[in-house]
C-alpha cells in the first residue's frame, strides 16, 4: 500500500504495533532519513524511545547503484554471494569498497548521534522502521546487525511506498 506521506505511513504502521504500547523493553530504530519520520510517528504512538539504525550499500565498482552487500552499525557486513561470484568481484575490491563506506557510516554516526553510543539492543524488542523504499539486501543487514546484538525480536512493518518529503 502507497500512503500519502511518511507521516500517514508511521500513523498506519503504529496502528499495528499497539500490542507493544508502554512497554519497557521495546525500542524503535529508525533507518535515516526516510525512516526518521516513519518511526517518529510509531515511537510516539506507542510510547517507546527512538533512535537510529545505519546501514550503507556496498556498490559494484562502476555500477555503484548494483548492490554487492551492505554494512551497518555494530561491524555488520552480508554480501550478495551471487553478484560477487557472477561479477568474480575479488575480496580485496570488496573490502575497499567497504573500507570507503565505512568511513562513510562513521561520518554518519557523528553527525546524527554526536557522542551519544549507540543503544543497547540486548534484550530488546527492537521494531526497525524504514520507508521501505531500500532493497532486500540492506533489510537482511539491518536484521543481522540487530541480531549481532541479541536481540530478543525482530517486527518489520508494511511498506510505506512515500517518495515524499515527511
Amino acid at each position: 500500500m502507497i500512503y500519502r506521506d511518511r507521516t500517514e505511513a508511521g500513523k498506519r504502521l503504529a496502528d499495528h504495533l499497539k500490542e507493544y504500547a508502554n512497554r519497557q523493553d521495546v525500542l524503535v530504530l529508525a533507518v535515516p532519513r526516510g525512516g526518521v519520520p516513519v518511526a517518529f510517528e510509531v515511537a510516539n504512538a506507542i510510547h517507546a524511545p527512538l533512535d537510529i539504525f545505519l546501514v550503507r550499500k556496498l556498490g559494484v565498482p562502476g555500477q555503484e547503484e548494483l548492490a554487492m552487500g551492505a554494512i551497518a552499525t555494530g561491524g555488520v557486513r552480508v554480501l550478495n554471494e551471487d553478484v560477487v561470484r557472477y561479477l568474480g568481484i575479488p575480496a580485496e575490491v570488496i573490502d575497499a569498497v567497504a573500507a570507503g563506506e565505512e568511513r562513510e557510516l562513521e561520518r554518519r554516526q557523528r553527525l546524527y548521534r554526536g557522542n551519544r553510543p549507540p543503544p543497547d539492543v540486548r534484550a530488546r524488542t527492537v521494531i526497525l522502521v524504514d520507508d521501505g523504499e531500500g532493497r532486500r539486501r540492506r533489510s537482511r543487514s539491518r536484521a543481522g546487525g540487530s541480531t549481532n546484538q541479541e536481540t530478543s525480536r525482530h517486527r518489520y512493518g508494511p511498506r510505506s511506498g512515500s517518495k515524499g518529503n515527511g
